[in-house]
């Protein structure tokens, strides 16, 4: 604990209470005039007392060490910081003169008292960093920060000196860098989200990544902010306050508004649990949540397993249609291995008649195939009695034999009533609600159509689909060519 000077020792920084040699005139007329007021001398004393206690405590409590000096260089204070340090007590402390021959190396105490010293005639605060001696002997590198104290005249009556390990100041700073760094320049995403998940600092970056100003995100709900996948931040985010940091990043859908629209981006994301380090028991600040933009490569992810996935179905499929005696059966084969994963239900309809030249009229168009409507299972063969299906005009798979290419189809954002109806008129199943039509062509002839559908839960067909289609109705063409070779040979 801190100390002042020893008993017999008066305090350069200014007496505790004035000297009195005896009572003057002036003071007998005070005492005179006093009689019978209330005695408050009991009470000054004990509020000085009290004034000494609060002065301890503060200095005890401070996280940096303290000394302080008078104008003759004498110990005068001494805080429990600076015994932790050096391992000097107070008693040990105060009343030497200087740091020379216990807290400083003889030979540099000259240099480092006349730098300490020179604090008094100098304006503001000096910095400097001096090797002490601990009380076992060791050294200890520290950063000290000096300030003269003045008397009431205003002359210089002492200085203090506050040092803490540089080591530690060194930590200290690193800390602060980190943080000024890390919500200016930082290529992530920093946010520190409150107790109540909601943003209270943001960095350029995440301002950016979430299309609006660091500061009108402040504060506002994150349920604002993003338009899918809140439900699965805010869980992150309540999970960390609870539990702590997880053990890993975690990928996060997200949907953001951007002048262009609503775009679906990936955010590696990380989490930390923010404490307050002033409390003895951890008190939860909020989150920190640090995230990098990881849409590009998680797509192109995506896209290589679904293509080694395509290709192992694709391959599968032909070991499979390989060992099939009836070419009809290994044409639906080809159907059922591309469905997994792929669409709902599939169809395959032949031209009636077995096949079709370029630039030949109208199709009429017969069902061959299709996966059953109810629960799922293989395709059946279909269309023995050859009865053209009523096809409206304009109907998809009319476009893909006239065009000898693939044709995308879908009900848009029409109701679920609208939807059905739509598939219903052109003789689909009436879940379905996007479709991907694919031209059947052998030996330059066209042979019939396969048709991909899927319900409202996929996605509507792309471009890369399609060339998957054309892959299948490649090999089912084969199939049903080889099929039609065979009926005409009998």
């Amino acid at each position: 604990m801190s100390a002042s000077r020893r008993s017999g020792t008066t305090d350069e920084l200014g007496p505790d209470e004035p000297e009195r040699d005896g009572p003057t005139d002036e003071d007998t007329k005070d005492i005179e005039n006093t009689e019978g007021t209330e005695n408050t001398e009991g009470t000054e004393g004990s509020m000085d007392f009290g004034g000494s206690d609060l002065l301890a405590a503060l200095l005890d409590g401070m996280d940096a060490a303290l000394c302080a000096f008078d104008a003759d260089g004498v110990v005068t204070h001494w805080n429990r910081e600076a015994e932790r340090i050096l391992g000097w007590t107070a008693e040990e402390a105060v009343g030497r003169r200087g740091f020379a021959g216990w807290a400083v190396r003889t030979a540099d105490a000259e240099e480092v008292e006349g730098r300490l010293m020179a604090a008094m005639h100098a304006a503001g605060r000096q910095v400097h960093e001096f090797a002490l001696v601990t009380k076992d002997g060791g050294r200890v590198l520290v950063r000290t920060q000096s300030a003269a104290v003045r008397g009431p005249d205003g002359k210089p009556a002492g200085l203090y000196c506050a040092f803490s390990e540089v080591h530690a100041q060194i930590d200290l700073e690193r800390s602060i860098a980190l943080s000024e760094a890390l919500f200016e320049d930082a290529s992530w995403g920093v946010v520190l989200v409150d107790a109540d998940l909601r943003p209270a600092v943001v960095n350029a970056h995440a301002a950016r990544a979430l299309g609006i100003g660091r500061t009108a995100v402040l504060g506002r709900p994150i349920g604002e902010l993003l338009t899918q996948g809140v439900e699965e931040l805010e869980s992150a985010l309540t999970h960390v306050l609870a539990e702590g940091a997880p053990p890993a990043p975690a990928e996060i859908w997200v949907g953001v508004r951007t002048p262009e629209g609503e775009k679906r981006r990936c955010w590696r994301s990380g989490f930390l649990r923010l404490a307050s380090p002033l409390a003895e028991e951890p008190v939860p600040l909020g989150v920190g949540w640090l995230f990098q933009d990881i849409t590009e490569s998680k797509q192109t992810e995506q896209e290589a397993a679904q293509l080694r996935f395509r290709v192992n179905q694709l391959h599968r499929a032909a070991r499979a249609a390989a060992e099939c005696e009836d070419p009809g059966e290994a044409a639906t084969v080809h159907l059922d291995f591309a469905l997994a994963g792929f669409a709902d239900h599939a169809l395959i309809d032949r031209v009636a008649g077995g096949s079709l030249a370029d630039g030949e009229g109208p199709a009429r168009l017969v069902r061959a195939a299709a996966t059953p409507s109810g629960q799922p299972g293989p395709s059946h063969l279909a269309g023995h009695a050859g009865i053209p299906i009523r096809y409206g005009q304009g109907h998809p798979a009319l476009q893909c034999v006239e065009r000898a290419g693939s044709v995308r189809a879908g009900a848009g954002a029409a109701t679920p009533e609208a939807a059905r109806d739509w598939a219903t008129g052109r003789q689909w199943p009436p879940d379905a609600v996007h479709a991907l039509c694919a031209v059947l062509r052998s030996r330059g002839r066209t042979l019939g159509v396969v048709t991909f559908l899927r319900g409202a839960g996929r996605t509507p067909f792309e471009r890369t689909d399609a060339v998957y289609a054309e892959d299948i109705a490649i090999r089912i063409a084969a199939a049903l060519d080889l099929e039609a070779l065979e009926r005409s040979a009998e």
